[in-house]
C-alpha cells in the first residue's frame, strides 16, 4: 500500500496588512487576505499552497470564502484517500467533478506539487521540467492614484534596486486625468525605468481607441486590458491599431481562452496567472499555446503572498522567453509575514529557491494570530 495518501486537507483564511492602500479600477485593497492551503499526506509530508484573490468579488467569481468553502465541502472529499504522488490523477479527479473554481484548484495543486517536491528532494521547478534560469526580475506596481507620491515611491525603488518596470492602475478616473497622470511619471522617469498601464476593462472602444494611440506616443511600453473581456472583436481591433502592445489579462479565465485569444489575434502579450488557469502545471500549458502563436509572455499576480507567489515562480523559470519579466510583488505589499524566511528580492530579481518544494516553512505562531476565527 502506498505511503503518500493523502490524509487530510486544511484551507485556513489569513488576514494580513498590506503597506498601504493598494488602488485598482474596481476596488482598494486596505488588506489582503489568502487562503492558506496544506495538505498532509500518511508519509508525514506537509504541501503548501495559497489561493488569493484581488478584492474578493470585486474582481472575479471566487472570493476566500468560496474558496474555503469549496475545498472543504467539496474538492478536498475527492482527494482524501488518493495518491498524493499523482499530481495528475488527482487534478484530473477534481476537473471532472468541479468546473471553474480555478483559484481553489491552483492552491490545491500547489501544495500537491511542495508535497511531491518534499518528497522527492527536488524544487517544484524541477518537477515542472526543469530551470532555465534563477531569477525572475519583478515589477512594481504604483497605485496610490497620486502623481507626485507615485514619481517619489519609483525614484526610491530605482535607487534601492528593487524594480525598475513600474506599472499603473488606471481607469477609474476619467481618461484624461488619468492619461496625464501616466504620461507625467514616465517624463519624470524617463529612460531609466519601463512604464506601463493596467486598465482592468474600464475603458469602452472608443476611450481605448484614442488613448491607447497617445499612451503609445509617450513611450508606454504596454497596456493592459483596456476594455471588456466579453469585446473580443473590439480587442482585435485594438491589438491591430495601438501603437503600443496590448496584454490580455481578465480575457483569459482559462487555458481555453488562451487559445481563442491566440487563434483571434486578440493580443500579442499574455499575463500568466496560475490562479486563473488552476495551477502551475495549467498555466505553462497557456505559456505553450503563446509561444506556438508568437504571443510574448509576462507573468502575472493576483497579490499573492509568499506561498502563491513561489508557486508561480517556480512555473515561471521553467520558460525560456519572458519578454516583459514578471510582477511578482505580493509579498512586498505586505507588512507581515506567515512565512519563517521570506523570499528575497535584489536587484530587481526574484530569487527561486532550490530548496525542496516550493521552498518555504510556515512560521506556525505568526499563521495562528492571522488567521480569521
Amino acid at each position: 500500500m502506498s505511503h503518500s495518501l493523502i490524509e487530510s486537507i486544511e484551507a485556513v483564511i489569513v488576514d494580513l496588512p498590506t503597506i498601504r492602500p493598494h488602488k485598482l479600477a474596481m476596488h482598494t485593497l486596505q488588506k489582503q487576505t489568502l487562503v492558506i492551503i496544506r495538505i498532509r499526506c500518511a508519509d508525514g509530508i506537509e504541501g503548501l499552497g495559497e489561493a488569493t484573490t484581488i478584492g474578493g468579488l470585486a474582481y472575479g467569481n471566487e472570493s476566500p470564502e468560496s474558496i474555503k468553502r469549496n475545498i472543504d465541502s467539496h474538492l478536498a472529499p475527492l482527494l482524501i484517500g488518493q495518491e498524493a504522488a499523482n499530481i495528475n490523477a488527482a487534478m484530473l479527479r477534481l476537473d471532472k467533478a468541479a468546473k471553474g473554481n480555478t483559484f481553489a484548484k491552483s492552491g490545491l495543486e500547489s501544495a500537491l506539487l511542495d508535497a511531491q517536491g518534499k518528497r522527492l528532494g527536488l524544487p517544484v521547478s524541477e518537477l515542472l521540467g526543469g530551470r532555465v534560469r534563477e531569477s525572475l526580475e519583478v515589477a512594481w506596481t504604483l497605485a496610490s492614484g497620486d502623481t507626485a507620491r507615485d514619481i517619489e515611491e519609483a525614484e526610491h525603488m530605482l535607487d534601492s534596486r528593487r524594480h525598475r518596470i513600474f506599472k499603473l492602475k488606471i481607469g477609474a478616473n476619467a481618461v484624461n486625468d488619468d492619461l496625464r497622470h501616466v504620461i507625467a511619471i514616465k517624463q519624470a522617469l524617463g529612460e531609466r525605468a519601463s512604464v506601463r498601464v493596467d486598465v482592468n476593462q474600464y475603458w469602452d472602444e472608443s476611450q481605448a481607441i484614442r488613448a491607447c494611440q497617445i499612451l503609445g506616443d509617450n513611450g508606454i511600453d504596454l497596456i493592459e486590458q483596456p476594455i471588456s473581456r466579453i469585446n473580443r472583436a473590439g480587442q482585435v481591433r485594438l491589438n491591430q491599431r495601438s501603437p503600443a502592445p496590448i496584454m490580455a489579462d481578465e480575457s483569459i479565465e482559462s487555458v481555453e481562452d488562451a487559445f481563442s485569444l491566440a487563434a483571434d489575434g486578440a493580443a500579442s502579450v499574455f499575463a500568466l496567472k496560475i490562479a486563473k488557469n488552476g495551477g502551475p502545471r495549467a498555466v505553462l500549458r497557456t505559456a505553450q499555446i503563446a509561444e506556438a502563436a508568437g504571443i510574448a509572455l509576462y507573468g502575472g499576480t493576483m497579490l499573492e503572498g509568499s506561498i502563491g507567489t513561489l508557486a508561480s515562480a517556480h512555473a515561471f523559470v521553467t520558460l525560456d522567453r519572458l519578454t516583459w519579466h514578471t510582477e511578482l510583488f505580493g509579498p512586498l505589499l505586505l507588512t507581515e509575514e506567515i512565512v519563517s524566511e521570506a523570499p528575497v528580492y535584489r536587484d530587481f530579481h526574484l530569487h527561486v529557491p532550490r530548496t525542496p518544494g516550493l521552498g518555504l516553512t510556515l512560521d506556525e505562531e505568526r499563521l495562528a494570530f492571522f488567521s480569521r476565527k
